[in-house]
């Protein structure tokens, strides 16, 4: 019988085995997979590239037709 793989959790570091007992893999808890999430959320984490100008939204947008 293998060893089950584990790696650690992105949020707090603790072993995660990567199979179906852990749901929340890669992370250990659901509530580190949130805290996560927030972060991205909340621009904490991105990924890098090159900055955009977006034209759509530079200027006035005309009032709404409702």
């Amino acid at each position: 019988m293998s060893n089950p793989m584990t790696v650690e959790c992105p949020t707090c570091g603790a072993p995660v085995e990567w199979s179906a007992k852990s749901p929340s893999r890669p992370f250990c808890s659901e509530r580190c997979k949130l805290i996560d999430l927030g972060a991205w959320a909340s621009e904490e984490h991105a990924i890098p590239g090159d900055q955009v100008d977006d034209e759509l939204f530079s200027g006035e947008l005309p009032p709404s037709a409702h």
